[in-house]
């Protein structure tokens, strides 16, 4: 236990003993929470939670489900270590990402565009821009199948341009702390996927095995599904959004005044940390879940073919009862709401953010067209695939080559400012942390290459 401490304070720069330790919302005083009533402790806790939980969660998006499924109903629980694996990688890169906007003032394509040549920064956004529109596409569809599972008699189109529609209104005509509440309570619906894991019978001695025995077997199916875990956990849009979300948290809680500014208070730092690293927890902790659910469910029975999220919870109704099936089919309803204004969010942060137009969902329609007409643009395009005839899984195929190619770009970019003394000043990264960062990068540019060759081969 003592090493552990010691390895998390050499992470981040302060002791580790400040994760038991939060604020009291109402007046901003630190306490710590052993001393608190339980009821009290959680209340607390949950306070500090915001970006980073609703980051972490919006990760686990209809398309990631999809995903984690596909590698539950095709391995069993042969990939369950990836859960565990990826966690530290993700809460690290996203830890990077939201020290950026805490201590810069700025969302990551500002800090881009500001210390980077512009054409990186436009390559980058050209290909966000794709990736997450397919990515709104194939989610809008599951939801709207999902739907139909639970209610068989409700329309197609009418679905897909229902919830379009509602998270287009949420982002437009709500103020920044009803949105924010929106999303952070929302992130709740994922804790169906847990519940599914206990309403069916599971080996949890194998399951156990598997989560702390890495194993895999070198098929191209194996490579490509490991590869689509990673592009799926680390992904390119969480960036953008877990940046610019710290700077719009910061400005409506008035706790920066200007823009610009370059310190911030140690606690906050703290809290943040706090933040992202429960939500990345919570994140990896539903992809176990889904992918033990459908091992334990579908590979079982001999089904391996799940190409969407609405495609395994149809095949658990007849193999883990009513129960499980509305749990599963209702988190990928609720998760959609979460992730889709995320992902038309975080692309218009970056866009904004690269031809300095005016951003942030503090602002009103009237005042920023540019920023939410992105927003708007992306949602109307993903609506019109449902219309056109794309299939599903060729938007997520198209969304995973987009991911490949720009997330380790824009890896080496997170990096390089967050480890950049005359940016970050005395918050810049720690010799460990930088080294995970490249690890990180190393590892995303090994995956982004087998994706693109697993499509070619």
């Amino acid at each position: 236990m003592a090493m552990i401490e010691k390895l998390l304070e050499q992470i981040f720069k302060t002791p580790a003993v400040i994760l038991h330790k939060t604020i009291d919302a109402s007046n901003g005083i630190l306490k710590k929470v052993t001393n608190q009533k339980p009821v009290k402790h959680a209340h607390a806790y949950w306070k500090i939670l915001g970006p980073g939980l609703t980051t972490g969660a919006a990760d686990d998006d209809p398309s990631g489900i999809a995903t984690y499924s596909q590698a539950g109903a095709q391995t069993g629980f042969q990939l369950l270590w990836l859960a565990g694996f990826t966690f530290p990688l993700m809460a690290v890169v996203q830890e990077m990402c939201a020290r950026i906007g805490l201590i810069t003032g700025r969302g990551l394509a500002a800090n881009i565009r500001e210390h980077y040549p512009k054409w990186a920064l436009h390559t980058c956004t050209a290909l966000l821009f794709m990736a997450n529109t397919f990515n709104i596409g194939a989610d809008l569809g599951a939801m709207a199948q999902a739907t139909q599972l639970v209610v068989p008699k409700a329309s197609f189109s009418l679905l897909v341009i229902g919830f379009a529609l509602f998270s287009l209104m949420l982002q437009i005509f709500t103020t920044y702390n009803q949105y924010a509440r929106y999303l952070k309570w929302l992130t709740l619906i994922l804790l169906a996927y847990v519940f599914t894991a206990f309403t069916i019978q599971l080996d949890w001695k194998q399951v156990l095995h598997d989560s702390v025995i890495p194993s895999f077997t070198i098929s191209k199916e194996q490579i490509f599904l490991i590869t689509a875990v990673l592009g799926t956990t680390i992904s390119p849009y969480l960036f953008f959004w877990q940046a610019s979300q710290e700077v719009e948290e910061q400005l409506s809680n008035s706790k920066m005044p200007d823009v610009a500014r370059t310190k911030s208070h140690k606690k906050e730092i703290t809290h943040m940390r706090i933040d992202v690293w429960s939500g990345m927890f919570f994140s990896n902790a539903v992809m176990f879940f889904i992918i033990a659910v459908c091992a334990g469910t579908l590979f079982a029975q001999g089904i391996t073919n799940i190409f969407t999220a609405a495609d395994a919870a149809a095949a658990l109704r007849p193999l883990a009862g009513e129960r499980a099936f509305l749990l599963f089919a209702l988190g990928i309803i609720g998760t959609g709401l979460l992730a889709i204004p995320i992902l038309a969010g975080s692309v218009s942060y970056a866009l904004s953010e690269s031809f300095k137009w005016e951003t942030g969902l503090d602002r009103k329609l009237n005042e920023a067209y540019p920023f939410y007409g992105v927003i708007i643009v992306s949602m109307i395009l993903g609506l019109l695939m449902q219309f056109i005839g794309i299939n599903p899984m060729k938007a997520l195929l198209y969304s995973a080559v987009a991911n490949a190619i720009v997330a380790p770009v824009v890896l080496i970019f997170i990096v390089l400012i967050s480890s950049s003394k005359a940016i970050m000043g005395d918050k810049a990264n720690t010799t460990l942390t930088k080294f995970v960062g490249w690890v990180v990068t190393g590892i995303m540019v090994i995956a982004g290459l087998a994706t693109l060759i697993s499509l070619v081969m």
